[in-house]
């Protein structure tokens, strides 16, 4: 074994077999050119581009380390390296290696261009290169390196670097101009996306998407060679419209339509973030897309279909009869809503529009036995709720840590109170989201909030309604009081987690709570299905 330095300046150091390795007779030529004292770049370039086209489409070095610092080194004496990156990627060099997205950016870093580095960053991140810790570590050196710059630049623009907005608070996530130069950051990586289809011309159907507002059953629209049978609006709002169909007209085959003006593929985005991060029987929590099809007019987003009903429907069912939610199904769905936001937060995303219109229901395929509720075992693992609606989402490994985050989501009753008091907020959008929905599911009604003077001089933000005498007020009171007055700017799983086992330990405490439970959800069920 022969161990070889290809380049003084990268320090990079690789071991070569001079036996029945046909990428050797090159190693050596490259070092004697690095090495030469009347070295040219020229020579080296064509000898760096000849081993390239050589060996490019030989299986046996696809994952070949030393292929990769070829690679990267004719990276740095080309002056396109742009173009060599993208052929690089398209070879698939080590491409679920870490090394090869924290080397270019490196580069891509050193030769200024800072956009591009962060979306190598974000390719390898969504690639899940190994190791994933190595990647992320220098994804946030690389920020914290760039927010150095920005500070020491003052209003000097520095490559783009103001379009990168990487100071630590003040951002509003679902700015137009933010969400735009978001979208061109992770465009690199988002192309490569299973299920991602874009074309530049407008939708071309036989069915015109803007006539589905106003009758829309029985239509067939064509999506990428697929057919796909309307069978009506499962909802809509300013700028997407939401429709149930079978595909292929086939019954047992139905997904959701998300057809959008202007295209908007932020949300394919964070679904396949959600693929990348959240793994197991997690995943089901929080809806799946199968793919979008993007057109210069529109964008359609193609989802899993639940036909039974949202969180906001089986609140309904009761109002209609002036009735509240029994305490037992509140608890029940309390805590599979902290559970929701404990894990998405550990995995750092937000949802940003967490209401009870967004929250399907799910339901066991099996009948609910007594044990195996408290860890969420047998047919517990189905049973439970399905997050959607991901535009609003906010991806935090996008920006700095710490940042904290302006503007106001504009939806009534779910402002947070930052929002409303025009202060930075972070992880409090959700927050506020999960207590509003637990209001609604106690009372029937929209929380409203009031500033409450204390003994000490202080104050606490508490629901304007009373506790009814005969809820578990302990729990419901520092559930309210921990989530709207003391939730931390960072890693807020730790109260979500006691708070989740505050309520599963009451749930413990007496089995007739969980047979009542499983009966409130068996009449449920039979309640919103036959309706």
């Amino acid at each position: 074994m022969i161990t070889t330095t290809l380049s003084h300046s990268t320090g990079f150091t690789i071991a070569v077999d001079a036996s029945e390795d046909p990428l050797v007779p090159f190693l050596w030529s490259i070092k004697e050119a690095l090495e030469a004292s009347d070295e040219s770049t020229s020579n080296l370039g064509n000898l760096l581009r000849d081993c390239i086209r050589n060996f490019k489409n030989n299986d046996r070095y696809r994952n070949d380390v030393r292929f990769l610092k070829i690679w990267l080194l004719y990276m740095g004496v080309t002056d396109d390296f742009v173009s060599v990156f993208k052929e690089m990627l398209d070879s698939n060099v080590c491409a679920k290696n870490s090394s090869l997205y924290v080397w270019s950016a490196s580069l891509f870093e050193l030769k200024g261009r800072l956009r591009y580095a962060l979306s190598i960053y974000q390719l390898g991140i969504g690639r899940n290169a190994k190791p994933i810790e190595w990647l992320r570590k220098a994804l946030t050196l690389f920020l914290n390196r760039m927010s150095e710059i920005q500070n020491a630049a003052s209003n000097q623009k520095v490559d783009d670097l103001e379009f990168m907005k990487l100071e630590n608070s003040g951002i509003n996530p679902w700015d137009t101009s933010t969400m735009d130069n978001l979208l061109k950051t992770i465009h690199p990586l988002i192309i490569k996306f299973d299920g991602y289809r874009s074309r530049t011309k407008p939708y071309s159907g036989k069915v015109v998407l803007s006539a589905l507002k106003n009758s829309s059953r029985n239509k067939v629209i064509e999506i990428g060679g697929m057919k796909y049978l309307i069978k009506g609006c499962a909802g809509q709002g300013g700028f997407a419209q939401v429709y149930k169909a079978n595909v292929n007209s086939d019954p047992d085959n139905v997904v959701a339509l998300k057809i959008q003006k202007p295209a908007f593929p932020w949300e394919f985005y964070i679904y396949r973030q959600l693929d990348l991060r959240i793994l197991g029987r997690e995943r089901s929590s929080y809806g799946f897309a199968h793919g979008i099809h993007l057109y210069s007019d529109c964008s359609i987003l193609i989802c899993d279909y639940l036909a039974n009903g949202t969180l906001q429907d089986a609140v309904n069912s009761y109002v209609v009869l002036g009735k509240s939610m029994e305490e037992v199904l509140c608890i029940y769905y309390t805590i599979e809503m902290l559970h929701m936001v404990e894990t998405l937060h550990g995995v750092g995303l937000i949802h940003g529009d967490f209401k009870p219109d967004n929250l399907l229901i799910r339901y066991a395929r099996a009948d609910l036995t007594e044990d195996g509720f408290l860890n969420r075992s047998g047919p517990w693992c189905d049973q439970g709720l399905c997050l959607v609606d991901w535009g609003r989402g906010i991806d935090l490994q996008l920006f700095p840590d710490h940042t904290l985050f302006t503007g106001d989501c504009r939806t009534s009753g779910f402002r947070c109170i930052e929002m409303l008091a025009d202060k930075p907020w972070k992880f409090q959008v959700d927050a506020y989201g999960l207590c509003a929905i637990v209001h609604v599911m106690l009372h029937g009604s929209y929380m409203e909030v009031v500033k409450k003077e204390q003994s000490d001089g202080g104050y606490l933000y508490l629901p304007r309604l009373p506790f009814k005498r005969y809820w578990n007020i302990e729990l419901w009171k520092s559930f309210f009081t921990k989530m709207l007055n003391q939730y931390p700017h960072d890693d807020d799983r730790s109260l979500l987690h006691d708070l989740k086992k505050s309520f599963q330990d009451y749930m413990g405490s007496n089995p007739q709570l969980i047979k009542k439970l499983k009966e409130l959800l068996s009449k449920q069920r039979a309640s919103m299905c036959s309706a």
